[in-house]
């Protein structure tokens, strides 16, 4: 999978949240709302994957996912926090650029290509910094998935 074909269906920036729970929760809905499944499964999910280890990878940065029998394809959503939160990440650093991640039960290949690409780009120094000075969603939009600043 190319950075390009990343599966960030939408951006959203300065989210108020301050806790993990309050912001997977509105992630959830987001999602929900757009996939036309049921909320409170998609929040299950999360806290549930969560609860197997954070995912929290590193350096402010979180990749929540699920993987659901309801999701056809890899779906994303890409949110700055208006401040860091605390999201027992594996390096201790509070986190202030999340993105979600739902996987379907089918193809598990695909799936796994999906969370690695994302993974890859979010590991990148110049792009997470570049995703912080975004002055709106569609530069985080565009940089995230190398339409604009950093490519690799």
């Amino acid at each position: 999978m190319n950075v390009q074909d990343l599966p960030i269906v939408d951006t959203v920036t300065d989210l108020p949240f301050n806790n993990k729970g309050s912001l997977l929760h509105d992630l959830a809905s987001r999602a929900a709302a757009t996939l036309s499944i049921d909320e409170k499964a998609i929040f299950r999910a999360l806290l549930q994957r969560e609860e197997v280890g954070s995912t929290g990878v590193g350096g402010g940065v979180a990749i929540p996912h699920a993987r659901l029998e309801q999701v056809k394809r890899p779906f994303g959503i890409m949110a700055r926090l208006k401040a860091p939160i605390d999201f027992n990440a594996i390096d201790g650093l509070p986190v202030d650029l999340v993105c979600l991640l739902l996987l379907s039960k089918q193809n598990e290949a695909e799936q796994l290509h999906a969370l690695a690409a994302v993974s890859r780009r979010l590991r990148n120094p110049e792009v997470v910094a570049e995703l912080r000075r975004a002055p709106n969603r569609v530069i985080l939009y565009n940089v995230l998935v190398g339409r604009q600043g950093p490519s690799r």
